[in-house]
């Protein structure tokens, strides 16, 4: 989060409004200060809860509930730092009592309480710690599912209905593996420091989620983050539209005007511009793991269509087809996207691996007509060619019918040409840029586009 003396003045007029006597008042006062957009505020209340713990040290209800002595064998997950199954129970027991009434103060006490209990790993002070993951492998708290439904369907409530009760229980166990985190977080904080835990244990912002290695929930919160991102960089095109339109001075009539007022130029005259709107061309590689990149940049160049006289979009792995129809139809479900590309464009021939030499000629041969003056090529690909030709005279044709190019990889730069990938070659005849995450996107689209 980019924090500059604005938020940090505005910060402390928060804290001299509310005070340092509700950590709950102190959170959502900074979080109102300091955030901007809504993909932050997970990464705020991480970074805050290490920061402002709720506490230090042992959880209170870890040192006043004794342990149990034990009444049968260990649990086998771990046989460094075994656990008594009558433990094991007595935490289950309780949080499925603490899940159907929703009652959050007992979660966040069995949260700490797990933590201790099942979390603990390592012999020595060099290898101690706190694992959320061994806590929760070993609580299973989804298993809990049918017995806090029984225990709600036995005192049913107005209002609640059964499709409704399931994904209630699911979001409070969510919930609970949230809390789980946190106290593991607190604890390794104590032991390796707060700063470099915040640095390694504390996850980015989804805009910052590498596209090559997201995971499918990430790749899904950043579809959703099409709408909104699109609208934002729709406004900072506009405005530098505005801003080319006004032109530059036209000498020659400004002399002209300035005789009237005894050759002092006042007033300038302007050559007037009337900038036509370009034509977007995506050539894009939906293979492999780049295939979640490509699928973004589809959906939030298409969201952002009204900026654009035209926009076309091909995909390809090996053979190249255009997919304009299936960008327009697939917004509404753009988790189906790459999908439906697969199976009904011809993008794939004799074999399943990328081939750029092969779909970049194929392109500059078939869809001669989607290039021209107007014409901004956008290709989206790591360049990696399984050693296969790259095909640079298929390139440089493009290059040469379009306005401009410019080469978008998901990888950084110190990848590039390393293995197979041909990206030093292709960087020489358009601009590649690197591309890793959606902010950098934004970034890119905001300033390269032509207005």
């Amino acid at each position: 989060m980019r924090i500059g003396p604005g938020e940090t003045v505005d910060a402390a007029a928060v804290l001299k409004v509310l005070g340092l006597t509700d950590r709950a008042y102190i959170r959502e006062g900074l979080a109102a200060a300091l955030l901007r957009t809504d993909g932050q505020r997970a990464v705020f209340d991480a970074t805050f809860d290490l920061y402002f713990p709720l506490g230090v040290g042992t959880p209170e209800a870890a040192r006043e509930t004794p342990s149990p002595e034990p009444t049968g064998p260990a649990d086998p997950v771990s046989p460094v730092n075994p656990v008594d199954r009558s433990v094991l129970a007595d935490l289950r027991d309780r949080l499925a009592e603490a899940l159907a009434a929703d009652d959050r103060a007992a979660l966040t006490r069995l949260a700490g309480e797990a933590v201790n209990t099942l979390g603990r790993y390592g012999s020595g002070p060099a290898t101690q710690g706190w694992s959320a993951h061994q806590t929760l492998g070993r609580l299973q708290p989804e298993t809990l599912l049918a017995r806090v439904l029984a225990a709600l369907r036995a005192g049913r409530q107005p209002g609640y209905t059964d499709r409704l009760e399931p994904d209630e229980i699911r979001r409070r166990i969510q919930g609970f593996r949230g809390l789980v985190g946190t106290e593991a977080r607190r604890r390794a904080a104590e032991l390796r420091g707060t700063d470099q835990v915040a640095r390694r244990a504390v996850a980015p912002s989804t805009d910052q989620v590498d596209f090559l290695f997201a995971g499918r929930e990430q790749l899904a919160d950043l579809r959703r983050t099409v709408q909104p991102l699109a609208r934002k960089l729709a406004t900072r095109l506009a405005a530098r539209r505005r801003k080319a339109s006004a032109g530059r001075i036209d000498l020659r009539r400004t002399l002209r005007r300035s005789l009237s007022t005894g050759g002092v130029p006042l007033r300038p005259v302007y050559r007037r511009r009337r900038p036509g709107r370009p034509e977007i061309v995506l050539l894009c590689d939906v293979s492999g793991s780049v295939a979640g990149f490509a699928d973004f940049t589809m959906l939030l160049v298409q969201a952002m269509r009204d900026q654009f006289s035209k926009v076309r979009v091909f995909a390809f792995v090996n053979r190249t087809d255009e997919v304009t129809r299936l960008v327009s139809a697939g917004s509404a479900d753009p988790a189906a996207l790459g999908r439906r590309i697969l199976t009904e464009a011809k993008v794939i021939g004799f074999h399943g691996n990328s081939d750029y030499g092969a779909a970049l000629g194929e392109f500059a041969d078939r869809y001669r007509d989607a290039l021209g003056p107007r014409s901004c090529v956008l290709i989206l690909g790591d360049a990696r060619n399984n050693g296969r030709d790259p095909n640079l005279p298929a390139l440089q044709r493009i290059s040469e019918r379009a306005r401009r190019v410019y080469w978008l990889n998901p990888e950084q730069t110190e990848l590039w040409s390393s293995g197979d990938s041909a990206a030093h070659a292709y960087a020489e005849l358009v601009e590649m840029h690197s591309c890793r995450n959606a902010r950098r996107l934004g970034e890119l689209i905001a300033r390269l586009l032509p207005v």
